[in-house]
């Protein structure tokens, strides 16, 4: 077992007020977000029967069949579910992590269900379908987003995905994918084709939102350019965006011939001017323009005088 040397154990470890400060904002977010994916649960999925996929799709079409309230069968259906989780996701933690989000859901979204109805005075929202998914999948991916964003999950499909993903290696996109898919298929059987088509759009749309609640908008570029003229494009570069550049030598695997690699982070709206500059010190000049989901810390680039 590796052991957390104390040096660096005393970094990590935070004063009793801060961190209760921590852990109560964290907290507070889980529970916003799965009471906020509860909302658009009941206000539009649960309406239209747009059942898109996992535990909560399923509880639609059982709903449906039997009038069983959603949100307790949320709640039982990840009973085993945390037991599975409890002993291959990490036991406590995996258990804190995810029991307020799914208590909360469960207990919002029958509530929601309950008065939604008596304190709307048009419900549901909207009689058209396809508002109705838009709508759902953007409420549920903010939710989940959040959920996800302080470190807790929301419990059904996302735990056997994992517990597969750990033991076999299989990705966790298709695992996600293979049984939302089963879901909405059954949806489509039990409503009508149009419903299945719905939920498929309602569930796109909850992972785009989730990811960028969770990841935040691309606003940067990582650029690598290869050169043989490093040193005029680097400070060209430096004076115009007054960024640092990180270069180091490389050597093509073709050529044999050693050149510079120069690196950087910019935003997307320099890209056309470093190309501009580069185009103009270096036409021969490779440039490969990645995206970066987010830049963090470093070293600032020093001030240069563009008098």
């Amino acid at each position: 077992m590796h052991i957390l040397p104390e040096s660096v154990k005393q970094k990590l470890t935070l004063p009793p007020g801060k961190k209760i400060l921590r852990i109560g904002w964290q907290q507070t977010m889980l529970a916003f977000g799965a009471i906020l994916s509860a909302l658009g649960y009941v206000a539009f999925q649960l309406p239209h029967n747009i059942a898109a996929g996992g535990v909560s799709g399923l509880g639609i079409i059982i709903n449906e069949w039997t009038g069983f309230p959603v949100g307790m069968f949320f709640l039982l259906m990840n009973i085993p579910l945390f037991v599975l989780g409890f002993h291959y996701l990490g036991r406590w933690r995996f258990f804190w992590s995810s029991i307020v989000a799914v208590l909360l859901f469960s207990f919002s979204a029958d509530i929601f269900a309950i008065y939604l109805p008596k304190w709307m005075s048009s419900y549901p929202v909207t009689d058209d379908g396809l508002l109705a998914a838009i709508y759902a999948g953007t409420l549920y991916g903010l939710g989940t987003g959040l959920i996800y964003r302080y470190g807790g999950t929301i419990g059904g499909s996302s735990i056997t995905a994992r517990i597969i993903y750990n033991k076999t290696g299989f990705p966790l996109s298709q695992s996600y994918l293979f049984t939302d898919m089963a879901i909405i298929l059954l949806a489509g059987l039990v409503f009508k084709l149009e419903i299945a088509l719905l939920a498929l759009i309602s569930l796109v749309i909850t992972g785009f939102i989730s990811d960028f609640v969770l990841e935040g908008p691309s606003q940067m570029r990582t650029l690598m350019i290869i050169t043989e003229k490093p040193g005029p494009i680097r400070d060209a570069l430096m004076f115009e965006l007054q960024r640092g550049v990180t270069h180091w030598e490389v050597t093509g695997g073709y050529s044999q011939k050693t050149r510079t690699m120069l690196y950087l982070t910019a935003l997307r709206s320099r890209i056309y001017d470093i190309k501009y500059i580069i185009s103009r010190i270096d036409p021969e000049a490779f440039m490969v323009v990645g995206v970066s989901q987010q830049t963090w810390g470093g070293y600032n680039a020093p001030k240069i005088d563009k008098r």
